[in-house]
């Protein structure tokens, strides 16, 4: 397919489409998002390679713009954060947008469904994936239905159920549908799968299954991911739990409210598994990768700097100069942001959070800072003796105190990876923002990726007494620039 073709995505705020977008590009494709909203979009670094339309697809009078001159549409949108009538809207847009395609000349969709065998009795969020497949070809476009199960990658949905699970429980209590046999795939897989599509005109009209190297039940899915995490669980199996039981612990346990987690877990109940092997046979130089590397990859992926909230403020505020606070979540990541406005340039604020500890210190209750760099020290970690190597300039590798320099955005902003020892992984960045006005908005971002359940009691019991030194760190910074 030539280069120039112009592609249409649409769920590119989603967490698919938001992969495909740059793969695309990259390729040198020309690329077109439809979103309900641009402004989602925002702070996306290839926002400005790609057209944008704005449109809904359950309102088939905004599509006809956003399909025009469009040759290919990957439709990577659906309904399930919705509530309980999400198949119906489904069938509903997925009609639509074969309609609007039909009607653009559109040669073909390309389609990413879900694993099942349709003769069995699969679960409402099964069937629909696969009717909404069915809806899309209703209309002659002809379309690639890949059908997957679970997407192993940090960030996808049922990846992040097994992630938290394992994470915060030693003991498991298992419903059977743990034992239920599936074939996960990586996300790099998937990509790698709906970009081939494009140069593959024997893909179109078919449905095409595509897995991973293994297949395993969901519980082994969960002693898998512990063995790279080098973490000990126990899984102990009872007949009582429902999928309605079972969502409200997955809520209680995860980030994952009931009213998602419940139709994914009746999808469990299903066997979902590659049977036919036209795939590969299409596609012979993707290879599938096995489990634990692709959960191993996508841990490696966990990078702060590209880590989005997924679920919602615990406390925020829009008071004028007030500091608003954001405690979240996202891909195992607790990421606590405070921001405050300088009236000062932004090399002001620079300067003053690159000034921060050594000699100087850390501004704010400075003996408690070096009281857990006693405790370090004691506990055999590198402690608060190292200082740091120039009282004003900071360099990538430098050490600071008992972090390293892992960033450096000269005159905007620097990122500290912690070298205390801790129950799991954490951050500390700064930047400074210059606003239109000559102020400057100062983010100063705590990021903590816990190691199992003593990491979350770490955290947790230690937050009052963060939050405290956080609050008066980020004011002494601000008064330090002026």
């Amino acid at each position: 397919m030539a280069d120039d073709t112009l592609i249409l995505v649409t769920g590119a705020t989603g967490y698919v489409g938001g992969r495909l977008v740059p793969r695309l590009l990259a390729a040198g494709r020309r690329v077109r998002c439809l979103v309900r909203d641009p402004a989602r979009l925002q702070g996306r670094s290839w926002l400005k390679q790609v057209e944008l339309a704005s449109g809904d697809m359950l309102q088939p009078d905004s599509l006809a713009a956003a399909m025009h001159g469009v040759e290919v549409v990957y439709y990577l949108i659906h309904s399930l954060a919705g509530g309980s009538d999400f198949s119906e809207r489904d069938l509903e847009a997925a009609h639509n947008c074969a309609m609007a395609a039909k009607h653009a000349g559109v040669k073909r969709i390309i389609y990413l469904g879900a694993l099942g065998d349709p003769k069995s009795q699969l679960s409402p969020h099964l069937r629909s994936r696969q009717e909404t497949g069915a809806a899309l070809a209703a209309t002659g476009v002809p379309v690639t239905d890949f059908r997957a199960a679970v997407i192993v990658g940090s960030g996808s949905l049922s990846f992040e159920m097994i992630r938290y699970l394992t994470e915060r429980l030693p003991v498991m209590i298992c419903p059977k549908w743990v034992f239920t046999r599936i074939q996960p795939i990586a996300i790099r897989n998937v990509l790698d799968y709906l970009m081939a599509a494009l140069d593959c005109p024997a893909s179109a009209g078919r449905i095409l299954e595509i897995g991973g190297r293994d297949v395993l039940t969901y519980a082994e899915m969960m002693t898998g991911y512990a063995r790279v995490r080098g973490l000990k669980r126990r899984l102990i199996a009872v007949p009582v739990l429902t999928p309605r039981l079972s969502s409200y612990w997955v809520h209680l346990v995860t980030p994952i409210p009931a009213n998602i987690a419940q139709p994914l877990i009746k999808g469990l109940g299903n066997e979902v598994i590659v049977r036919d092997a036209t795939a590969r046979q299409l596609f012979p130089k993707i290879e599938p990768m096995d489990y634990e590397t692709a959960v191993q990859l996508a841990l490696e992926k966990m990078d702060v700097r590209g880590v989005e909230t997924v679920w919602s403020d615990a406390l925020t505020s829009s008071q004028g100069y007030k500091t608003p606070v954001r405690l979240s979540s996202s891909e195992g990541m607790i990421i606590e942001r405070r921001q405050q406005m300088v009236a000062r340039p932004s090399e002001a604020v620079y300067r003053s959070f690159t000034g921060l500890g050594g000699k100087r210190g850390w501004l704010y209750l400075d003996w408690t800072w070096q009281l857990r760099g006693m405790v370090d020290r004691l506990c055999g970690g590198v402690g608060m003796r190292r200082g740091r190597r120039d009282p004003d300039e900071l360099r990538v590798g430098d050490p600071l105190d008992f972090w390293r320099v892992e960033m450096v955005e000269p005159g905007r902003s620097i990122r500290l990876r912690a070298e205390m020892l801790v129950p799991g992984r954490a951050w500390l960045e700064f930047e400074a923002r210059a606003e239109p006005d000559g102020n400057t908005l100062l983010s100063q971002t705590a990021f903590f990726e816990p190691k199992g359940t003593f990491g979350l009691l770490y955290w947790y019991a230690l937050y009052p007494i963060h939050s405290l030194i956080f609050s008066g760190l980020i004011r002494k910074i601000a008064e330090g620039a002026g």
